[in-house]
């Protein structure tokens, strides 16, 4: 997964289903050119085309080109779970044009069908999810887990990479959102902890939440 962001800048206010609207416009007209790099397995070409498209929408959101679990590809704009961007990324989402066999639009990063069939590269690093464990404390009154996570590689990492290997797997289990609603602590564990479970354990305990 790779993530593009455009350099922040001072931007007016706008109004998000105009903003929204205006990205869809763009959309139709770069979507040829799109798909040509994404054929060639080129993405690169079209990211500063695309960068400065979703900063139509918001300056802030992140963005990225997927492989769909319905169509052959994804088109995923995220704020993060930054509450001053949700009118923006829901209005985005409610001008978006039907799904088809080629695209399918995410405005929050989705889980992936297996995370335990994911390898993911940090660096010179290849890391498998299949061998991330998993501490987790359930509140039941609040509806919320407290996580530590843990990877045999961490100690090999430095500790940006050891960072975003702690959130990633969360992301691609639960769902950007489902992890943001139910994820109230998230800790980096060096050894694993006594009792850990795997990822798919930690997406039933976390669906099931009420």
């Amino acid at each position: 997964m790779k993530w593009f962001r455009r350099r922040p800048e001072p931007e007016p206010v706008r109004d998000p289903a105009a903003a929204a609207a205006q990205f869809w416009r763009g959309w139709a007209e770069l979507l040829p050119t799109v798909s040509a790099a994404l054929g060639d397995r080129e993405p690169n070409r079209v990211e500063n085309d695309l960068c400065e498209l979703v900063a139509v929408v918001h300056p802030q959101l992140h963005f990225s080109l997927e492989r769909g679990q319905r169509a052959i590809y994804a088109l995923v704009i995220s704020g993060q779970e930054d509450p001053e961007l949700r009118p923006f990324t829901d209005a985005w989402k409610a001008a978006a044009p039907p799904e088809d066999a080629i695209w399918e639009y995410h405005d929050s990063v989705p889980p992936v069908p297996d995370p335990t069939e994911v390898t993911v590269n940090l660096g010179t690093h290849r890391i498998p999810l299949a061998d991330v464990r998993v501490a987790v404390q359930v509140d039941e009154a609040e509806g919320v887990v407290d996580v530590a996570v843990h990877h045999p590689k961490f100690v090999e990492l430095e500790p940006a990479a050891r960072e975003a290997l702690t959130y990633l797997p969360l992301d691609a289990t639960l769902g950007e959102r489902l992890a943001g609603e139910r994820l109230r602590r998230v800790e980096t564990a060096e050894a694993e902890p006594q009792g850990s479970m795997g990822l798919l354990e930690l997406r039933e305990i976390v669906r099931g939440l009420g």
